[in-house]
C-alpha cells in the first residue's frame, strides 16, 4: 500500500486508515487506490473478518481531493465507485471510525461502511448543493435507506452537517464516545462481530443489503438461496458442536 493509505491487522480485524491529514484526509487517486486494495484483501483473506476504515490526524475524510480532480486524477472506478466501495461494498462487514469532518466523498465513504462509530465532536454532511454538485458517490440515492427521508432531504439539500450526537439519535451512528477513542471503540466492535461465524456474516450482510430490493414474490426464495450454504457447512455442524460443548467455536469458514 501507499503511504496515502496505511493498513495493519489486529487479530481478524483489518484497520485501513486514509493518511493524508495535511489534506485532511481529501481522497485523490492514490487513497481511492489504497482503499480499493485494502478491501479486496480483506475480501479475499480468510482469516480477516471485520475491516474498519478511519481517518489520521482527527479527520475521518473531507471528500474528494478537488485540486487532484482538477489534475485529471479520478478517485472512482466503473462499477465500484468511489475508492472502490461506494457503489460495491466489501462482502464482509465494514465500520467506520470517524473523528472531525466527515464530509461529502468522506461521508459517503462512511455511508458504505454498516456501522459507523463517532467521536463526540464528529460532524457528517453532503455539502455538495452549497457548490451547486450532487451527492454521485451515493449520498443522494442512498441516504435515505438509512435514515428517514425527511431527515436525509434535510441533509442533502441544505448541504448544513449533522453532529455525531443528532447522528445517533437518527440512527446513522452506531455509538459515540470520547473525542479520540472513535478507532479503539470500533475495533472493539468488529472483535464482537469477527467473533462469529465468517459465512454467517457475509450471509447475513447480503441479505440485509438486497432485502431492499427484492419484491415479496423474491424475498423468501433470495434468502434461502444465500443463507442456504450457511446452514449446510461446517462451520454451522462447529457451532451447534461448540455450544453444546460450552466451548468458544473454531471456525474454518467452510
Amino acid at each position: 500500500m501507499s503511504d496515502e493509505v496505511l493498513v495493519e491487522r489486529r487479530g481478524a480485524v483489518q484497520v485501513i486508515t486514509i493518511n493524508r491529514p495535511q489534506a485532511r484526509n481529501a481522497i485523490n487517486g492514490a487513497v481511492a487506490v489504497g482503499v480499493r486494495d485494502a478491501v479486496d484483501e480483506l475480501d479475499a483473506d480468510a482469516a480477516l473478518q471485520v475491516g474498519v476504515l478511519t481517518g489520521a490526524g482527527g479527520t475521518f475524510s473531507s471528500g474528494m481531493d478537488l485540486k487532484a480532480f482538477l489534475k485529471g486524477e479520478t478517485p472512482s472506478f466503473p462499477g465500484r465507485g468511489l475508492a472502490g466501495i461506494t457503489q460495491t461494498p466489501p462482502r464482509k462487514p465494514m465500520i467506520a471510525a470517524a473523528e472531525g469532518y466527515a464530509l461529502a466523498g468522506g461521508f459517503e465513504l462512511a455511508m458504505a461502511c454498516d456501522l459507523v462509530v463517532a467521536g463526540t465532536s464528529a460532524k457528517f454532511g453532503v455539502p455538495e448543493v452549497k457548490r451547486s454538485l450532487v451527492a454521485g458517490a451515493g449520498g443522494a440515492l442512498l441516504l435515505a435507506r438509512r435514515i428517514p427521508r425527511a431527515l436525509a432531504l434535510e441533509m442533502l439539500l441544505t448541504g448544513d452537517p449533522f453532529d455525531a450526537r443528532r447522528a445517533y439519535e437518527i440512527g446513522l451512528v452506531n455509538r459515540v464516545v470520547d473525542d479520540g477513542q472513535a478507532l479503539d471503540a470500533a475495533i472493539e466492535l468488529a472483535g464482537k462481530i469477527a467473533a462469529n461465524g465468517p459465512l454467517a456474516l457475509m450471509a447475513t450482510k447480503e441479505i440485509s443489503n438486497g432485502g431492499a430490493d427484492w419484491s415479496a414474490a423474491e424475498r423468501w426464495d433470495e434468502m434461502a438461496r444465500i443463507m442456504g450454504p450457511v446452514f449446510t457447512s461446517q462451520d454451522a455442524q462447529e457451532g451447534a458442536r461448540a455450544f453444546a460443548e460450552k466451548r468458544a467455536p473454531v471456525w474454518k469458514g467452510q
